[in-house]
């Protein structure tokens, strides 16, 4: 269900989108975003800390490229959402006593995740920042050389499949250090 508060206001820009164009889909994500932050907040009483960086760094772009009239603001949300990402995984190295990726997965409970090393971790943590500085990158290319339906389209269901496949990756690679035996009693 979580899901759908994060795909829906993505649905909702695309759609307004192909109705009345950028800005008008931009006012909609704008408004679509806090509502699900707010949503996700009463549903679950937690705060989700990325969907609500990702809403700031929204309103802030969002707010520049209404003003401005220049979706270049808009264009580059993403590239700097995923880069300070980036560099957040990165100063997890430093800050904690665990890597963020460790402490991401740690969050799900019943995993053994103690057969899994600390260099193993590193390595991992190390994969997600270059997956955030690379969808960066990914996302201003496409805003800068293709049209802006495309881009549209690319940033509503490119980046979220990208995403959605290297999580799984992720999962997967998790799993087979684990042990498929450990996956077993996770799920009964």
């Amino acid at each position: 269900m979580n899901l759908v508060f994060e795909f829906l206001p993505l649905i909702l820009f695309l759609g307004a989108f192909l109705y009345k164009g950028i800005y008008f889909a931009l006012v909609v994500l704008m408004i679509a975003m806090p509502i699900g932050l707010l949503v996700k907040y009463v549903r679950t009483q937690t705060f989700d800390k990325m969907y609500f960086w990702s809403t700031v760094f929204l309103l802030i772009a969002g707010a520049l490229t209404l003003y401005f009239r220049n979706p270049l603001f808009l264009y580059w949300k993403p590239t700097v959402f995923y880069w300070v990402v980036a560099i957040v995984f990165l100063g997890s190295f430093w800050v904690g006593d665990q890597p963020l990726v460790q402490r991401f997965f740690g969050l799900v409970e019943g995993m053994p995740l103690g057969k899994i090393t600390r260099a193993q971790w590193n390595k991992l943590n190390v994969v997600w920042v270059l997956f955030f500085v690379a969808a960066g990158l990914l996302n201003i290319f496409v805003a800068y050389n293709f049209s802006q339906e495309t881009w549209v389209k690319f940033k509503v269901f490119g980046l979220m499949a990208l995403t959605f496949v290297f999580m799984l990756l992720q999962t997967f690679w998790i799993a087979n250090l684990i042990g498929d035996e450990n996956i077993d009693q996770v799920e009964e």
